[in-house]
Order: structure tokens, then sequence, then C-alpha cells
């Protein structure tokens, strides 16, 4: 009897092996054919569904953005769920991500907008758009955890989203940098810490 495993489409390989080489390699410097190698699919097959390597950046920046979105949404919708549970969790998952992904990349959304060029400007306003999104994220549980009494009514919402969005993405790449994956999780429960 055969099993029913689910088969992965060309363009799924070339997402994956594409977003590898970028985040290790450099967007700039990997080049079609060196996708072509790895992913072991033709370039024919590779541009009837990527029309240039700036289009399969798009495609790969637009992939990791619905995932981290994804996952976030479903834990700022938990109503039930305590406000500091939903604060920790949301680090979690930034921080669990990454160490899974053995830190590739550092953060690798923000690794990939320092390496596109500015004429990408798709490319750039999609990880802006996101970064927005994230920041707005933060501070809507800010507000929420000041509305419950959890912070006095006059934390600066806006900024301290900020700042815990910058320390974030800023260890991500310090974790990587330094080999000490660690740093994340102690970073993540010292945010916590000073919320409380």
């Amino acid at each position: 009897m055969r099993k029913n495993t689910p088969t992965v489409s060309n363009r799924d390989v070339v997402l994956q092996t594409a977003s590898n080489l970028f985040l290790t390699r450099g967007y700039q410097v990997t080049s079609m054919d060196e996708i072509v190698s790895m992913s072991k699919v033709s370039k024919t097959n590779i541009y009837y569904h990527f029309k240039s390597k700036e289009e399969l950046l798009l495609a790969i920046v637009d992939q990791l953005i619905a995932h981290y979105e994804y996952r976030l949404s479903h834990i700022l919708s938990q109503s039930h769920m305590p406000f500091m549970e939903k604060l920790e969790r949301f680090f979690e998952i930034v921080a669990g991500e990454q160490e899974q992904n053995d830190f590739l990349g550092g953060c690798p959304i923000l690794t990939l907008y320092t390496q596109t060029s500015m004429e990408s400007a798709e490319v750039r306003s999609r990880i802006k758009g996101f970064f927005e999104r994230q920041l707005e994220h933060v501070e809507s549980l800010l507000l929420e955890g000041s509305a419950t009494g959890l912070f006095p009514s006059n934390l600066p919402a806006r900024a301290t989203a900020t700042l815990i969005v910058s320390s974030v993405e800023g260890a991500l790449f310090v974790s990587k940098a330094t080999e000490r994956p660690q740093m994340l999780k102690d970073l993540l429960h010292a945010l916590a810490a000073m919320l409380k």
C-alpha cells in the first residue's frame, strides 16, 4: 500500500533554495544559475513561476511575512489570554522561529531588506509595512496592558513598542554574530520583566 506523502512543488523548492542562498550568501551575489544548480529545478521552470530574481525575492518576503503574521495574529486574537502571556508568547514566536532556523540571517526579513537596492521599491515597501504592523501589534498589546491597569496609563505605548521591536530585531543579529542564541531569550525575559 502506498503512503500519501505530500509533494513539494518546484515553486516551493525554488523558494526554499533561494531563501537559504539569499540569507547565507546574499541576495546581490546569488545568481539565478546558482539557484538552478542548488534547487535542481530548470531555469525555464523557475522563470515560469518568477519573471525575475526580484520577483523571486518578493515572493520570499511575502512568504516570510505571511508566516510570521499568521502566527502572531493568532496570539493577539486570543481575548481570553492574559496580557503578559500574550506578550511572552509573542516573544516566544520570534525567538523560536529563529532558533529553529539556527538564526539564519539574524532577522531574515531585515536581512533581506538591507540587501535590496533602493530601486527595489516593492520589496522595501512590503518589509516597511511588515515592521509598521509589528509596531502596531506591540503598541496595541501595551495599550491593552495600560487599560487593564498592568502599566501606568501614561506609558508611551508607541515609543515603548519601538524600543521592544528594535531590541528584538537587534538581538536577532547580535545573537547570530556572537553565536549566543541564549541572548535573545535573555532579552525577551528582561523586556517582559521590565514591563511587569
